[in-house]
């Protein structure tokens, strides 16, 4: 199989699925365990935003640049940071509650330190 094709692969299907799986699976296992006000929506948009951070740094560092990396980048620097700073907020208070909730929460608060050492490394690496 052709190089291009196996990375072209990884980084718009295998990535994204493997995401999508593991989410799916998180929920399951919070359902089991009867969660109290589980953090569902929050989760999913903390995956999709890491998800998506991998995904530009995928597409920098072995694919072409694109129209839709473009969008995704500016989700994760505008947007992003919103998103997951109101995360960090909402469960904040219930970061008690279970592990799921502090994970949630810490989630969001590391979202601007992964951020910046993201860009910092597409950086470095763009100037070589």
């Amino acid at each position: 199989m052709n190089k291009e094709i196996i990375i072209f692969l990884t980084i718009h299907l295998i990535v994204p699925m493997a995401g999508l799986i593991f989410y799916l699976r998180l929920v399951q296992k919070i359902k089991r365990e009867k969660v109290e006000n589980p953090p569902i929506i929050d989760l999913f948009l903390t995956f999709a935003t890491y998800g998506g951070l991998l995904l530009v740094m995928l597409t920098t560092f072995f694919w072409e640049w694109s129209a839709m990396a473009s969008l995704g980048a500016f989700y994760l620097t505008i947007l992003g940071p919103i998103v997951m700073g109101v995360i960090a907020y909402k469960n904040y208070k219930n970061r008690n509650v279970s592990k799921y909730h502090e994970w949630t929460y810490w989630a969001g608060k590391a979202y601007f330190v992964f951020l910046a050492v993201s860009v910092l490394i597409a950086f470095i690496v763009e100037q070589e």
